[in-house]
C-alpha cells in the first residue's frame, strides 16, 4: 500500500464524490470536440460499437497492480488502457462453457433478457485477454486452467485471432478447452461520448491471471505492456508519471487524463482505493451505464459525468 508520504488518491465510491465530475478532453480528441460544439450539442452521435476489456489485478509490493497496454492511434479505449477491443461476429460461435450462464451474465451486466449480447460480451473479453495479453481464461475441464500459453504455437493462434482468421471457439475447440466464464467478474459499463468519431459501448470485466500464466504482448503489434501500481498511476492527475513510464513519443510528458478514457481513469482509481487484489475482486458492484457528456466549462471542452 502507498505510504503516508504518497499523494492522496481520489476514491471512485460515489458516496465520496461530488454528484458531477469533469474530465479533460484528451488533446487527440480536442478538434473533434470543438467541431461538435460548434455545430450544436444534442446531435445524435454514431452508433457505439459493442466492446469488452479485462482488468487484470494482482498484489504488488506497495499496492494493487493492474496490467496496462499501449495502443497507438485514436482509440476510444485510450492510448493507455486495459486489454480489450470490439465484439466480433464470430464471438457468437458455440463453444464449451463453464461458470455463470449467459442468462445469468445478462442479469449481472444489466442487459435484461438480452442473452446473446451478454454472451458475446463475455466471449469477447476472454478473446481480447488472450489475443492482446496472452492470458487464456480456459481449461481442459470446468475447474482447471491452462498452465502455460507460451511458445510459437500459442502465438500463432493469437496472431490468427488478431487477423480474424480464426475464432476463440476454434482455438479452444482444437485443444478441447472449456471457456471459464467464472474467472471473470463484472466491473463497469461505459459508453463513449457522442462527439467522438469512433464510439464504444464497452463492458469492463476484472480477473486474476491464472497460475502459471503471465501477460505477454502480441508479437506483430504489441508495443508496450506491463504491470503498473494503480495508486501511482492516478496519484497526480496532472503529472506525467504514467506517460513517461510508457515512454512512447505520444505519451512522454502527458497526463493520465490525456492518455486514457474517463472509464479507464475511474477503474484505476477504484483499484487504487482497495487494500488487496482480493478486496477489489470481491467488491459488490452494480453495473451502471456511464456516458460522459461533452460541454464547455471555463471556455474549454470537457466531459461531464453525472454520478447520480
Amino acid at each position: 500500500m502507498p505510504s503516508s508520504a504518497d499523494p492522496p488518491i481520489r476514491s471512485l465510491r460515489t458516496d465520496r464524490l461530488p454528484p458531477v465530475r469533469y474530465f479533460e478532453v484528451p488533446e487527440r480528441q480536442r478538434k473533434a470536440a470543438e467541431a461538435w460544439l460548434e455545430r450544436g450539442a444534442g446531435i445524435p452521435g454514431s452508433t457505439p460499437t459493442p466492446a469488452s476489456a479485462v482488468v487484470f489485478v494482482r498484489d504488488g509490493e506497495r499496492g494493487v497492480e493492474t496490467y496496462l497496454t499501449y495502443r497507438p492511434g485514436n482509440s476510444p479505449l485510450g492510448t493507455v488502457g486495459f486489454p480489450g477491443g470490439p465484439v466480433e461476429a464470430h464471438d457468437d460461435e458455440p463453444l464449451d462453457w463453464a461458470g455463470p450462464t449467459p442468462t445469468q451474465w445478462a442479469r449481472r451486466l444489466g442487459m435484461g433478457g438480452d442473452v446473446g449480447r451478454s454472451r458475446r460480451a463475455v466471449v469477447a473479453a476472454a478473446r481480447q485477454a488472450f489475443e492482446e495479453a496472452g492470458v487464456l481464461l480456459a481449461g481442459s475441464e470446468p475447474m482447471s486452467t491452462v498452465e502455460s500459453v507460451e511458445g510459437a504455437e500459442w502465438m500463432r493462434s493469437r496472431e490468427a485471432l488478431a487477423l480474424g482468421d480464426v475464432s476463440l471457439a476454434q482455438v479452444l475447440g482444437r485443444r478441447r478447452l472449456v471457456l471459464r466464464s467464472d474467472l471473470l467478474r463484472p466491473l463497469a459499463h461505459w459508453v463513449t461520448s457522442d462527439f467522438a468519431h469512433r464510439r464504444y459501448d464497452i463492458h469492463y470485466f476484472t480477473a486474476v491471471v491464472p497460475d502459471g500464466q503471465s501477460p505477454t504482448l502480441l508479437e506483430s503489434t504489441g508495443v508496450w505492456g506491463r504491470w503498473v501500481e494503480a495508486a501511482q498511476a492516478v496519484a497526480e492527475p496532472g503529472g506525467s508519471w504514467l506517460g513517461d513510464l510508457v515512454g512512447q513519443e505520444d505519451t512522454v510528458g502527458r497526463s493520465v487524463g490525456d492518455l486514457s478514457s474517463p472509464g479507464v481513469q475511474c477503474v484505476l482509481e477504484s483499484i487504487a482505493e482497495c487494500s488487496s487484489a482480493i478486496a477489489f475482486l470481491a467488491r459488490n458492484r452494480a453495473v451502471v451505464t456511464r456516458n460522459p457528456v461533452l460541454e464547455v466549462r471555463d471556455g474549454r471542452p470537457v466531459l461531464r459525468l453525472d454520478w447520480s
